[in-house]
């Protein structure tokens, strides 16, 4: 999986890359209630613009992306100064807001994420086939504090059609991933795309705390 995403950077075979944020994201997010100031997490995160919008609504933005180029094109695309440090094996990049770690997500530990207070997935749990989704979804229980909100974005398409990345994620396998750890909230499906049959669908998640 890591190498063929790594390729569909080098090879810019990314049309899952939208040129504005996402408009799940601009719709649903203000109801979390997220203070501002608080620092969002994005897991696997391209070099998506939803980055951008949280940062422009006073969210520090921390994401972490394995494939360079795609930080790279970020920062190119984007305004104002660029700084570059490494730390605990990442190569990190910061503009303005938003900080890009280059690196393994699943490599990605709590010490690093001691001011996280919420999380965005877009397109994280749905580039993972299913003996993968299950790790992610317990590793972003660890990073994130009792309490932590965010936002889910989850794709699904026609029973049979198991192909992808993107996969096909059903709301009962989200709810069986997350709600372990998290309270889990449907707040709205899309209708089917045409082409792709994909139907997206967007959730509220709340990390629990542990007496709940």
């Amino acid at each position: 999986m890591a190498n063929e995403w790594l390729d569909r950077w080098r090879e810019g075979r990314i049309g899952f890359h939208l040129e504005r944020p996402h408009p799940m994201l601009v719709a649903h997010w203000p109801g979390l209630e997220v203070r501002p100031g608080t620092k969002v997490l994005v897991p696997l995160c391209g070099k998506s613009l939803d980055m951008r919008w949280l940062a422009g609504h006073d969210h520090p933005v921390l994401g972490i992306e394995l494939a360079p180029e795609a930080i790279e094109q970020f920062v190119a695309e984007g305004q104002g100064v660029v700084t570059r440090y490494h730390q605990a094996g990442f190569q990190i990049c910061r503009q303005a807001n938003v900080e890009l770690w280059q690196g393994d997500f699943f490599h990605f530990h709590i010490e690093q994420a001691a001011e996280i207070g919420a999380f965005y997935d877009r397109a994280s749990l749905i580039a993972l086939p299913p003996a993968t989704r299950q790790r992610y979804a317990f590793h972003l229980a660890q990073l994130v504090p009792p309490g932590s909100r965010g936002l889910l974005i989850s794709l699904e398409r026609e029973p049979g059609d198991e192909g992808g990345p993107p996969f096909s994620v059903p709301p009962d396998e989200v709810r069986e991933l997350f709600a372990p750890n998290f309270r889990v909230t449907l707040l709205a499906q899309g209708e089917p795309e045409a082409g792709s049959g994909f139907r997206e669908s967007v959730w509220a998640l709340v990390r629990r705390g542990p007496l709940e």
